[in-house]
């Protein structure tokens, strides 16, 4: 008789140790993608109604032997009627059998696969000691970037900046009751204000225009910047003339080619090329060394990540009801939520 499949929620996600899973699964996965083992295929996107999209994505990661299809609704509405942006669904299959051994919360997996991919990059473009948190955005990714940063480095810090002082402060007193250690956290009036000094800067906003959030002149050297947000392919969070000096790091060339649209401005004001970026698998393998230059990640989110993390819950939930005694309990490699990135 087939198993039934095993329900991974919100709460399974929730935690230190499901989110180092994620990010050390991650890292395995982007190793292979960069290496040319495994591949993302493009999502299959419906919109319909008022901006309102309907989003398939699919994914097979041979190494481990999983594949993965996350069905997800992007509703621009749902927030005025008091519901989450992104609703959603990932079964996880076992290719050998072709089983679907689990079925995640696909909204909650979106932002903390999302979140993770910008904290494997932060664990390894920043010093080990890096407590300082920019974070400009305070939707439900601002939320999983802040969890997944905190993860792998001691955030001590966070300055926060939204488009509105109430959201600021609602994320404010989020970090305040859920930091893992004491936080100090300020609410600015500014961008500016909020990213300058900062060793670790994180944007996720809904910003649709090309004009940039954070200024290239803000930012100190050294520092590392996560940028994950913007609502379409030629959306700018981040001045392009940083990526000048900065090293560039990507989750696949021809993807960010596509889709980030501070890459695409540079591309096209001629400040930088195509070889001038580093994808992430490339870094974490020690081909890419960043030794104390600004640093630049730059997102479009990818179906091979849902799958990669997919498969990290799942071995996490199942060492969980295993226990810690069963020896085949999943350990973690290395120990230390979206308004986008569907």
């Amino acid at each position: 008789m087939t198993a039934a499949p095993v329900t991974v929620g919100a709460a399974d996600m929730a935690g230190a140790l499901p989110m180092t899973r994620v990010i050390d699964v991650l890292g395995e996965m982007f190793v292979d993608l960069a290496a040319g083992r495994t591949r993302s295929p493009d999502r299959t996107v419906v919109e319909h109604g008022d901006r309102r999209v309907l989003l398939v994505s699919p994914a097979i990661w041979e190494q481990r032997g999983v594949g993965s299809v996350k069905v997800t609704t992007l509703t621009p509405g749902n927030p005025a009627r008091g519901l989450p942006l992104i609703h959603g669904i990932v079964a996880l299959t076992d290719l050998e059998t072709g089983q679907i051994t689990a079925l995640l919360d696909g909204a909650e997996l979106t932002a903390v696969r999302t979140g993770a991919v910008a904290a494997l990059a932060t664990r390894w473009c920043t010093p080990d000691d890096a407590d300082d948190l920019a974070v400009i955005g305070a939707g439900v990714q601002a939320r999983a970037l802040i969890r997944a940063v905190s993860t792998v480095r001691p955030v001590r810090t966070v300055r926060i900046h939204s488009r509105t002082r109430a959201g600021a402060e609602k994320l404010a007193d989020w970090i305040r009751h859920t930091a893992p250690r004491p936080v100090r956290v300020t609410v600015c009036d500014t961008a500016r204000d909020a990213v300058t000094d900062a060793a670790i800067i994180c944007t996720a906003t809904s910003t649709d225009d090309g004009t940039p959030v954070v200024e290239a002149d803000w930012v100190a050297s050294g520092a590392h910047l996560n940028v994950i947000g913007g609502t379409h392919p030629d959306a700018v969070e981040l001045d392009p003339a940083l990526l000048v000096d900065a090293v560039t790091i990507v989750e696949d060339r021809a993807a960010a080619l596509d889709g980030a649209g501070e890459i695409r401005a540079a591309l096209a004001a001629g400040l930088i090329k195509a070889e001038d970026l580093y994808e992430l698998g490339r870094l974490v393998s020690g081909e890419v060394a960043v030794a104390g230059r600004t640093s630049v990640l730059r997102t479009v989110g990818m179906a091979i990540e849902d799958t990669a993390a997919a498969v990290a819950l799942f071995e996490q939930r199942r060492a969980a009801e295993q226990g810690p005694g069963d020896p085949s309990a999943v350990p973690s490699a290395r120990e230390g939520v979206s308004d986008g990135h569907a």
